[in-house]
């Protein structure tokens, strides 16, 4: 039996991955499995030598680890570009997200705003600075524990407010999405894939980055609320 292809992932792309490695084990006959965590857990194993053999992380983290050597050179390459979105508990007001005005508003009137760690995270932080907010929320601010996803404190009562990527809250039990930010405070994050320096099977790795990028790949991304990079 083949060897399987070990992966390595965010937790913004799990339930993309999970799909897509189910799809290329049945149509391909790759075996395939990822292990996801917080992206800033995923780096700091590749930076001890974790032996796998893809990686998908922000293109950001990507570049980063590349050049540090973690990654076999001229492999990384973009695949999905994911929207952060607001959500609430179920049962609760939906905001109005139309404009920059009405995220204000919904941030003002939030009594615990969740956010992720990340890239997401560090970039709701610095846009609610950048709105003049940051001393009216700071003390409203939770962070959720790397690998725990933001809107799991809505359902738990802990938050009000919660902002995460789109595919990792659009199918949490007790939670509604209020959909992506307006206009100019959109945040984005592009997920890429590359092999891995420690991979023992690199042909096979980038015969699986290569269905990464294919067109039902593409389409189970848009279902689980990204888009591909090459739509951008």
């Amino acid at each position: 039996m083949e060897r399987e292809i070990a992966g390595l992932s965010s937790m913004a792309t799990r339930p993309v991955l999970a799909e897509v490695a189910a799809h290329i084990g049945l149509a391909h006959g790759i075996p395939v499995r990822f292990d996801a965590a917080g992206g800033v857990e995923i780096a700091r194993r590749v930076r001890e030598g974790a032996e796998a053999d893809v990686l998908v992380l922000a293109a950001g983290a990507l570049a980063a680890l590349e050049a540090e050597g973690h990654l076999v050179a001229g492999t990384a390459r973009p695949l999905w570009i994911s929207q952060v979105v607001a959500a609430v508990p179920e049962g609760a007001p939906v905001p109005a997200l139309d404009s920059e005005a009405d995220l204000r508003a919904a941030l003002l009137s939030a009594r615990t705003i969740a956010y992720s760690t990340g890239p997401s995270g560090t970039a709701l932080v610095e846009l609610i600075a950048r709105l003049g907010l940051a001393d009216s929320l700071t003390d409203r601010l939770v962070q959720a524990p790397p690998g725990v996803p933001a809107g799991s404190l809505l359902s738990s009562g802990r938050a009000d407010l919660a902002f995460q990527q789109h595919s990792e809250l659009m199918d949490l039990p007790g939670v509604v999405v209020a959909g992506p930010l307006p206009g100019d405070t959109a945040i984005s994050s592009t997920f890429g894939a590359a092999v891995l320096a420690t991979s023992t099977a690199r042909d096979r790795a980038r015969e699986v980055l290569d269905l990464l990028s294919s067109v039902p790949a593409s389409a189970t991304a848009r279902a689980r609320g990204m888009c591909p990079a090459t739509d951008a």
